[in-house]
Order: structure tokens, then C-alpha cells, then sequence
């Protein structure tokens, strides 16, 4: 990570185009987050790379996405998928080159979309040159390095076990020991030398002035150890995670790391009292991938001098169950709350079986997404599960490259299912993943699951995302905010109101924002139809937002794009911001339940997540029926 070994920036190509600013734009904002390898395939290797992610950055456009996720792309031996870096400032040659990055960014902001990295500061490769260095007894000090127990040093410093399974220790040629947390090519830092601390401010400045708005900090929870590497005192540590107070996770120390970044990120962005700063008037994020044991250590991550927002995991591993939901939304709001943050929320990423497995069914998906989506703060969104993509359990073991996999059951070693290559067209080697495969095999019924089949299918996941996400846009009581009213609901059903005074859906989002950002609500050419987000309508017609247009997701292969939207509209929700509450209703049973209309006899059905038959048929005395496994929005 060194300067004198890296490339260096793109010369510069004017000025740079940069999304409508908005304070604040991050305490509500949908981000979408691209697994690299598997978003989309441009050179036709079969993995895929930043200018395959560049083509089909419209496609997020016209979901309503705020912002992208990218993992890491960085320079690496891939031993961990990328998340083993050899070098922070270098583009991997198999996913592309710095100029590509650069490109991204551009074409990125010309959507109204912003940038978040994945960087990676526990840890290094085992190839980089700290650490070969380190080998050959050079800077040792950067990394942890101890001699064994026993007479003769042949047993690991103390007995934690790294993450992905096995020992978190590796004993090298002279005798002494480097502690890996995950791979064994994945050999921890020691943040206590400032040069580390040093290098990851150059690595951050490097990239902010490269355009981008903001960072993802992988193992935000795990740079500082406690004093004397203490042992844990029994086994399976990897299953204690977010569970349990750990020696090497969570240790106070991280916060003053997390503390000199934010320092960092609000250089680059704009004084609220002054002109726009470095960040054409957006401010640069921080966001913690951070497992805590309670909901309120997760919050001192994102205290007002801290970082931006923190991953919410004891949301992600709730199950389907309206009492352990409803216990989880409150203490998460409770905890972020007392600390000025917004709450965050998500279903799935690369890490973790997809939630269309997890939670039982597509069925179960698509009303955890209207739920979520319902919920006040940010959501993050995994790729692929817009398509309502399942998990691929059935992988060969010839295949996989989850290093969990290979190590025992670390994680559980099944990463790999979630990572397979999304479809994009109904036919094809790789169903428009690109030219050529794709890196890991894709099931036979991948392309009926394509963006081209699902847009402009009313009944499809795609086009259930795209109006939710549209009016959740457009509708003011929906996206930021601190807090919700629980309403009386049925065993098993979640009810719960969300207001104008305490939401932030179309404050300050639609106004200023042109067409680039009106177009992000249903965008690239389609225009939501006007009864879609607002008339109770059958199954399907609250979840239409689709023109009838096939979605090939692509921007052009050079030059600019412009923006999403090309004057779209969304009639319905707007029509409904202009006033009223919504309620949220989650029935997690698999019976449909009775209970009173939301919102009385005036109650109007906004949005219904499930398909193929009457979404709330009425009941006698001003009750309606909801479906098993359901969610919907009611206007009012």
C-alpha cells in the first residue's frame, strides 16, 4: 500500500459530475451493493469486472437506488473473493484497471447514483509487500507476530480460531506465529503503529479524490485486540460473533480509528454553512460492517463523531416471526436513536444465504422487502434479490471457492451459493451475465428469474421492488425517520404506523434534484403507472411500475450516459404524498388472518406484495382478510 508501488490517479477530465446534493442524503437511502465478480461480465472471462458494472449501472437507476456498493476490486491474489488486498490504490487486472474505476464513478454520478468503496483495514494479503517484507524480518511491528507456547514453540499463541475455521494462527519458517482472524493469506494489521494508521488516511484520500462518496470499512469491529491477546476459553468462536463479548472483536480501541475517519470523510464534504466542498456538496460517508453483541454496543459505531451508519446484522439473521421482528425494529430504532443515527436495514448480502432460502419462499422474500422497505432509515439491497433469487445450495465441491468451504465449517462454508452470476436475459451461455460463462455455474432456471423476463411482469419480484421503491421515494411518511407506532394486530401479524412528521420520503429527495433524480423513481424510459402505487386495484395492480419496456440494464460502452429517468413519472405515489400516514401491515403466519381495515373505512390500499389473488378482500363489519405470508402498505 505504499505510494511508490501503486498506480497512480487518472489524470483528470474536467470537472466531475456529481449527484443533486442533498444533506443528509445517506439517512434514508437505498444502496445497492455489487459483488464485482458476479454483477456483470465485460470482457467475456467469465468474471465479472468495473466495466461490466459501468453498463448496467442504469439498471439501478431504474430500481430507485441511491447508491452502489462496490466489493472490493482492489489488486489481489483473490484468496477470500478480493477481500485479500495486496494493494488499496490498484485495480485487479481481472476486474479492470484504474481508469475503469474512474469511469464508474463518472457514468455513476451522471445517474443521480453515488459511490461507496469496500476497503478493507484488518487486514492485508499474505502477498503484500508489508507482509513479505515482514517474512524476510523487515517491519514485523505492522503485523502480529508471536512466539508459539510449549517448550519449543509448537503450539498457537493462545487459542483463538480464525473465522473461516481452524486455528487464527499461522507458524512461519523461523518458528514465531502471525495471527489471521480469516485466511491464513489474510494476516492481520496492528493498528497500534501509526504507520498503519497513516496509510489507511493516504488509501482513503486517494479514492475521495478519485470522486468517490463515501466508504464501506469491512471488519470495522476488529482492528484493536485486547491487551495480551487473552484466550477465548472454549471453541466454536466463529458461532459467538455478534453474540458475545470476543477479545479480538469489539474492543473499545476501534472507536478513536473510527473517530480520525470520520475527521477525514467531513473534510471532503461541504460546511453546511459554507460552499459546496470537495464533494460537490455531498457529504462522504463511512458506514461500520460491525458485529456487536447488543443493539446498543452496534450504536457507539455511530455516535455523531463516528462513522455514518453501521451494518444492522441482528436484523439480517431475525426470522420470519412477527414477535422477534417487532423486538428487533425496536431495539435497533432505540439504540441508533439515543445516538442521533439513522437505523439501517437488510435482508441479504455476500456473505449470507439469500433471504428468499432463509426466510422460507419467495413468498416470505417479497413481504420481508415490503416490511423493510417500510421501516424508517437506509436499506441496503444485495444484488439479485430484486429478481427474488434463490440460494444455490447444490454447487459441486469442485467448484466452490469460499475459503470457509476448504477450511471446516467456519461460516458455515457456504458463501458460494450467494455469489453465483445474476441473469440479466432469458438465454444465453451465462444469460447475459456476458459473452462467455461465468465463474461459478448458474442453475437452468436462472433466466426465467432475468431482468428481461421479470420487467414489465406486474406479478414479478422486479416490478414489486420498483413501485415500492418508487413510492417509498415519493410518499412522506415513508424513509427517514427515528421511530414507528405499533398498532393492535393479530398474533402473528406486525402493524405499525408511519407519519409525515416523523418520515422523510419526499423531503428534500424530490425537490432540486431534476430529472435525474425524478428519474431514479421508476427511470430508464418506463413511467409508473398512475394506479399503481395509489388504487387498491387486484393482486397485481398496486405493483405495477414498469412501461412495458425491456430492460437491458446497459449504459453506453463510452462517453456519458445523461440521466435514468427521460421525464418518468410516478402519478400514484405522488398523489399520495401529499398527504396522510401509512400503515405497514406483516402477517408472518402461513393463515390468512382477519382483522380490522387499516386506517378505518377510509383506509387505502397502497402497495400488496403478493400475487395471484385479492390482496385484502373485504370482510363483513369493515375487516379485510390478509394473506399468509404478506405484507402491504395502506394509505391513510
Amino acid at each position: 500500500m505504499a505510494h511508490e508501488l501503486t498506480t497512480p490517479a487518472p489524470a483528470p477530465r474536467g470537472p466531475r459530475p456529481a449527484p443533486p446534493a442533498r444533506p443528509g442524503w445517506w439517512r434514508d437511502a437505498v444502496i445497492y451493493q455489487v459483488y464485482v465478480r458476479s454483477f456483470a461480465d465485460a470482457d467475456g472471462d467469465g468474471i465479472g469486472d468495473l466495466r461490466g458494472a459501468r453498463e448496467r449501472l442504469p439498471h439501478l437507476a431504474r430500481l430507485g437506488a441511491d447508491a452502489v456498493w462496490l466489493t472490493p476490486f482492489y489488486a489481489s491474489p483473490q484468496a477470500d473473493g478480493g477481500y485479500d488486498v495486496s494493494d488499496h490504490r490498484a485495480v485487479d487486472p481481472v476486474l479492470g484497471e484504474l481508469a475503469d474505476a474512474d469511469a464508474l464513478v463518472r457514468t455513476a454520478h451522471e445517474l443521480g447514483l453515488r459511490v461507496i468503496l469496500d476497503v478493507v483495514p484488518n487486514h492485508t494479503s499474505d502477498r503484500h509487500p508489508w507482509f513479505q517484507g515482514a517474512l524476510a524480518g523487515t517491519g514485523r511491528d505492522r503485523y502480529h507476530f508471536r512466539p508459539g507456547r510449549g517448550p519449543d514453540g509448537s503450539l498457537p499463541p493462545n487459542d483463538w480460531e480464525s473465522v473461516f475455521g481452524g486455528p487464527a494462527w499461522t507458524r512461519v519458517a523461523d518458528g514465531s506465529w502471525y495471527l489471521h482472524l480469516f485466511a491464513p493469506e489474510q494476516p492481520d494489521l496492528n493498528w497500534e503503529h501509526e504507520e498503519v494508521r497513516a496509510e489507511f488516511a493516504s488509501v482513503l484520500r486517494f479514492w475521495l479524490d478519485l470522486g468517490v462518496d463515501g466508504f464501506r470499512f469491512d471488519v470495522a469491529h476488529g482492528m484493536v485486540k485486547a491487551p495480551g491477546l487473552p484466550d477465548v476459553g472454549h471453541r466454536e468462536q466463529a458461532r459467538l460473533i455478534g453474540a458475545q463479548e470476543l477479545p479480538f472483536f469489539d474492543q473499545d480501541g476501534v472507536h478513536e480509528i473510527h473517530r480520525e475517519w470520520r475527521r477525514l470523510l467531513d473534510a471532503y464534504s461541504p460546511d453546511p454553512q459554507g460552499p459546496p466542498g470537495a464533494g460537490g456538496g455531498a457529504e462522504r460517508v463511512g458506514v461500520a460492517e460491525a458485529w456487536a453483541p447488543t443493539p446498543e454496543r452496534l450504536a457507539l459505531y455511530v455516535r455523531p463523531d463516528e462513522l455514518h451508519q453501521a451494518f444492522n446484522f441482528h436484523y439480517l439473521r431475525c426470522p420470519w416471526d412477527a414477535a422477534a421482528l417487532r423486538r428487533v425494529i425496536d431495539e435497533s430504532l432505540r439504540a441508533t436513536g439515543a445516538v442521533g443515527a439513522p437505523a439501517t436495514w437488510v435482508l441479504s448480502n455476500h456473505d449470507v444465504v439469500r433471504h428468499a432460502t432463509r426466510l422460507g419462499g419467495v413468498r416470505q422474500a417479497r413481504a420481508a422487502a415490503l416490511l423493510m422497505l417500510a421501516l424508517p432509515g437506509s436499506v441496503y439491497l444485495y444484488q439479485g434479490e430484486e429478481l427474488g433469487l434463490p440460494e444455490v445450495a447444490d454447487l459441486p465441491d469442485g467448484v466452490r471457492q469460499d475459503p470457509a468451504f476448504h477450511r471446516g465449517d467456519g461460516q458455515d462454508g457456504l458463501r458460494d451459493g450467494c455469489r453465483v452470476p445474476i441473469p440479466w436475459t432469458r438465454e444465453g451461455t451465462s444469460y447475459g451475465f456476458g459473452p462467455g460463462g461465468s465463474w461459478l455455474p448458474q442453475p437452468e432456471e436462472w433466466g426465467g428469474l432475468s431482468v428481461e423476463a421479470q420487467t414489465g411482469d406486474p406479478d414479478s419480484v422486479l416490478e414489486l421492488y420498483r413501485a415500492a421503491l418508487a413510492l417509498r421515494r415519493a410518499h412522506p411518511a415513508l424513509g427517514a425517520g427515528h421511530g414507528v407506532e405499533w398498532l393492535p394486530a393479530p398474533p402473528g401479524v406486525l402493524a405499525f404506523r408511519r407519519t409525515p412528521e416523523d418520515g422523510g420520503g419526499a423531503q428534500g429527495r424530490m425537490a432540486g434534484a431534476g430529472a435525474v433524480a425524478d428519474g431514479r423513481a421508476a427511470g430508464a424510459g418506463a413511467v409508473a403507472d398512475g394506479r399503481a402505487a395509489g388504487a387498491v386495484g387486484g393482486g397485481s395492480a398496486g405493483r405495477r411500475a414498469a412501461g412495458g419496456s425491456v430492460d437491458d440494464g446497459r449504459a453506453p460502452a463510452g462517453g456519458s450516459v445523461g440521466d435514468a429517468g427521460g421525464g418518468a413519472t410516478v402519478d400514484g405515489a405522488a398523489g399520495s404524498a401529499r398527504g396522510g400516514a401509512v400503515v405497514c401491515v406483516a402477517n408472518t403466519t402461513g393463515r390468512a388472518v382477519r382483522m380490522p381495515r387499516p386506517g378505518g373505512p377510509g383506509g387505502r390500499l397502497l402497495l400488496a406484495g403478493h400475487t395471484g389473488e385479492d390482496p385484502a378482500p373485504e370482510g363483513p363489519e369493515g375487516t379485510v382478510v390478509i394473506a399468509p405470508h404478506s405484507c402491504s402498505w395502506w394509505a391513510i
